[in-house]
C-alpha cells in the first residue's frame, strides 16, 4: 500500500488515495454490520459499516491535503498563487471593516496555536488557523414555547429546529415565530450558512447542513443551534472539515454533558483548530469529495440492492418449502414411509441444498431460515409421522384423542373446585385455518389447553420493593426464556389478589403491550415466589409437557405469533386476553410433538453456530476495514 503520512507536491498522494479507495472495493462493500438479535426471531436490520467508513476515510484525507495534487513548485513561485496565509490575513481586514462598520460585534482575540494542538503535519501553503478567525458564529434566537406555530402568518418567521438538520437541511417540518423574537439581522439565515446542532444527544451534538436554498422566504434558526458565517472561505469545504471524524471527536470531546444532552458552546468551538488551505484547493477538494461520495452512493445503492435481491431469493425458496403438498402417498405401502416428507417437498428442499452455502450467507437469511424451521415443524413437514402400523397400534393416541383427554381433565378439575368454569370458546372455522394438517393433527383454542389465561393488576408499582417476591415484566422476558436484567421485587399483602398471577416453571409468558408484543418464553429457571405485570399474560397449561411445542407455535413468525400480531391495535400494540384464549394451535399426538421440538432444537442450534461462523467473519472484516482507515491516515 502507497505511504500516504507525508505530504507530496507530484500527485502521488492523490494516486495513493485514489487506490486505496478502488482498489478495497470488495472490503468497503461486504463489511456489515449487523444489529443486535436473539431468539429464534430477530431483526433483518444491518449498517453498511465499510461504506460508512469509507465516507470518513474520504473527509480525513481531504483535510489533511491528501486527496488532490498540491500546487508544483513553479505554481507556488508564481506571482498569482495565494497561500492560506495571505486569504486569512485577507479574511481578518474584511472582519475588521466590518466591526468599523458596526456590523459585526469585536471579539476577544483567540489564543496563539501551540504545537500540542496541531495533529498532523501541513502541506505547503496550508496553514493552522482557529475557526472563530476566519468565520462568524451567532446563536440561534430564544423565544416561550407558547410562541411556536405551525402556521405562516405576515408577522412570523421560520425557525429550523435540531430536528432540521441531518445531512441536508430538512424544510417539511417547521415552526413560525414572531419576527420581533429575531433581535439581529445577523440572525436571518443566508445562502452558504453552516447550521450547527449545538445541543443534542452526544451521538448528534456537532452535525451540520449547508444552507444550499430558503424556498420559505425569511427564516432564522433556535437556540439550540449556531450559524457558522464563513468570510471568502469555501463553505462546502468548511463541511468537509466539521464532518471529518478528527474535528467531530475533538467537538464532542469538548461538549459538556447533562442526563440525556451535549452542549458546545462558543467559547469551544470558536478556538477550534482548523487546517486552511489554499482557497484554490479548497475548491479542487471540495469538487474531488463532491465525486467520490457520488461513488459511495452508488456503492451503497448497489450493496443495498444486492442484499435485498439476495434475501428475496432465500425467502422465495424458502417459501416453496411450505407450500400444499402436491403428491400423496398412492398406497399404504406408501404411507408407512415418510409422509411428511412428499415428493414436493424433498425437490424443493433440494433447490435449497444445492446452493446453501451461497443462500445462507447473511444474518437475515439464517433468521429466515429459522422461521421456516419452526413452520415446517408446526405444518407436520418437519418429522416422519406415525407408520400405518403405529397408527393401528393400541398404544397410538392421535391428536383428538389426546384433545379429548385433556377436555376432560378441566372438566374434572372445575368439578373439585380447582379451576372456575370459562365460557366456552367459538367453534374453529375453516377460513381461520391457515393451512391443512396431517390426518392425525387437530386445530385447537389455546384457551381449551389452558387452566388459566390471566394477566398482572394495575397498581402493582406500589408493591415495589427492595427485596421480596420477583416481579416478571415484559422487560424480562426474552425470544425463549425469563432472564433479568434488572430484577424487580414486590412484597404483597397477604388479602391481595396476587396469588392469582403466582408463575410457576413449566409455564408460558407472554408480553401483551409495547413493541414486542406476543414475544412468548418458558419459565424454567426454579422462583421461589414470582408474579407478574399488568403487561404480561401468564398462561398455565393443563398438560405442561405440550409447553415446549406450543412455544414453537407461539414463537412463528408465520404461526402463533403472526395470527396474534394482527390482533395488535393502536399507536402502541396491545392484546388482551380474550386475543389469547382464542388463537387456534395446530396439535399433533403427543409422541410427535416431542420429536419435533428435539428437531426443531437441534436444528436451531446448527442455525445459531452457522450465524456464530459469520458473526467472526463480519469481525474480521470490520477491523480489516478499520486497519485500512488507521494505515492510511
Amino acid at each position: 500500500m502507497a505511504d500516504l503520512s507525508t505530504p507530496t507536491n507530484d500527485g502521488q498522494s492523490e494516486q495513493a488515495a485514489e487506490s486505496l479507495i478502488t482498489n478495497h472495493i470488495d472490503i468497503w462493500t461486504t463489511a456489515i454490520e449487523r444489529k443486535s438479535s436473539a431468539g429464534r426471531g430477530s431483526s433483518n436490520k444491518f449498517s453498511l459499516y465499510g461504506i460508512k467508513k469509507l465516507r470518513e476515510l474520504i473527509l480525513e484525507l481531504a483535510v489533511r491535503g491528501k486527496l488532490v495534487p498540491q500546487a508544483s513548485f513553479d505554481e507556488i513561485n508564481s506571482p498569482d498563487y495565494e497561500p492560506a496565509s495571505v486569504l486569512l490575513e485577507r479574511i481578518a481586514a474584511v472582519k475588521a471593516q466590518l466591526v468599523k462598520e458596526g456590523k459585526l460585534k469585536k471579539q476577544k482575540p483567540l489564543p496563539e496555536i501551540g504545537d500540542n494542538e496541531k495533529p498532523f503535519e501541513l502541506p505547503n501553503g496550508w496553514k493552522w488557523s482557529r475557526l472563530g478567525d476566519f468565520v462568524s458564529i451567532i446563536r440561534g434566537i430564544t423565544f416561550p414555547s407558547s410562541e411556536k406555530h405551525r402556521e405562516l402568518a405576515p408577522s412570523r418567521v421560520a425557525c429550523i429546529r435540531t430536528t432540521n438538520v441531518q445531512d441536508s437541511l430538512e424544510w417539511d417540518d417547521l415552526l413560525y415565530v414572531d419576527r420581533s423574537y429575531v433581535k439581529r439581522e445577523e440572525q436571518y439565515l443566508k445562502l452558504g450558512d453552516i447550521v450547527m446542532s449545538m445541543a443534542n444527544s452526544r451521538e448528534l451534538v456537532g452535525k451540520v447542513s449547508f444552507i444550499t436554498h430558503i424556498p420559505v422566504g425569511e427564516s432564522s434558526f433556535g437556540g439550540f443551534l449556531s450559524v457558522i458565517r464563513p468570510y471568502q472561505f469555501d463553505a462546502s469545504f468548511l463541511m468537509s472539515v466539521l464532518r471529518a471524524p478528527l474535528t467531530k471527536n475533538e467537538l464532542i470531546g469538548s461538549a459538556s454533558q447533562t442526563t440525556n444532552i451535549a452542549n458546545i458552546s462558543l467559547e469551544k468551538l470558536n478556538p477550534l483548530v482548523i487546517a486552511v488551505p489554499p482557497l484554490e484547493e479548497q475548491h479542487r477538494i471540495v469538487a474531488k469529495v463532491d465525486e467520490l461520495m457520488s461513488l459511495c452512493d452508488a456503492l451503497e445503492a448497489q450493496t443495498e440492492a444486492s442484499i435485498a435481491a439476495h434475501q428475496t431469493l432465500v425467502e422465495t425458496l424458502l417459501n416453496a418449502l411450505l407450500l400444499p403438498n402436491t403428491s400423496q402417498p398412492a398406497d399404504s405401502q406408501s404411507a408407512s414411509l415418510e409422509p411428511a416428507l412428499n415428493d414436493s417437498l424433498i425437490d424443493n428442499w433440494e433447490r435449497v441444498a444445492e446452493h446453501f452455502d451461497t443462500l445462507f450467507t447473511t444474518a437475515a437469511s439464517i433468521d429466515t431460515l429459522k422461521q421456516t424451521i419452526l413452520q415446517l415443524a408446526v405444518m407436520g413437514k418437519l418429522v416422519p409421522q406415525a407408520s400405518l402400523a403405529e397408527r393401528n397400534s393400541p398404544d397410538y393416541e392421535p391428536a383428538a384423542k389426546l384433545l379429548k383427554r385433556i377436555k376432560a381433565e378441566k372438566a374434572q378439575l372445575i368439578k373439585d373446585g380447582k379451576i372456575k368454569k370459562q365460557k366456552p370458546l367459538p367453534d374453529i372455522t375453516d377460513e381461520e385455518k391457515p393451512f391443512e394438517l396431517p390426518e392425525s393433527g387437530e386445530w385447537v383454542r389455546l384457551g381449551d389447553l389452558c387452566t388459566l389465561v390471566t394477566s398482572g393488576s394495575r397498581g402493582w408499582k406500589t408493591y415495589y420493593a427492595e427485596s421480596g417476591a420477583t416481579f416478571i415484566r415484559s422487560q424480562d422476558i426474552k425470544y425463549d426464556r425469563v432472564e433479568f436484567d434488572d430484577k424487580a421485587y414486590v412484597k404483597l399483602p397477604e388479602t391481595t389478589e396476587g396469588k392469582r398471577t403466582k408463575v410457576d416453571v413449566g409455564n408460558l409468558l407472554m408480553t401483551i403491550t409495547g413493541a414486542n408484543v406476543a414475544k412468548t418464553a418458558i419459565v424454567e429457571i426454579e422462583l421461589d415466589e414470582a408474579y407478574v405485570s399488568q403487561h404480561v399474560a401468564l398462561i398455565k397449561l393443563i398438560n405442561s409437557v405440550m409447553n415446549k411445542y406450543i412455544h414453537l407455535w407461539l414463537t412463528g413468525a408465520f404461526g402463533g405469533r403472526g395470527l396474534l400480531l394482527e390482533c395488535s391495535y393502536g399507536a402502541k400494540p396491545g392484546l388482551n386476553l380474550q386475543n389469547i384464549n382464542e388463537l387456534i394451535i395446530p396439535i399433533p399426538p403427543l409422541e410427535e410433538q416431542h420429536r419435533i421440538v428435539a428437531k426443531v432444537e437441534e436444528l436451531m442450534a446448527l442455525c445459531d453456530k452457522l450465524k456464530a461462523r459469520l458473526s467472526d467473519a463480519q469481525t474480521t472484516q470490520l477491523h480489516l476495514t478499520d486497519a485500512i482507515v488507521e494505515q492510511a491516515v
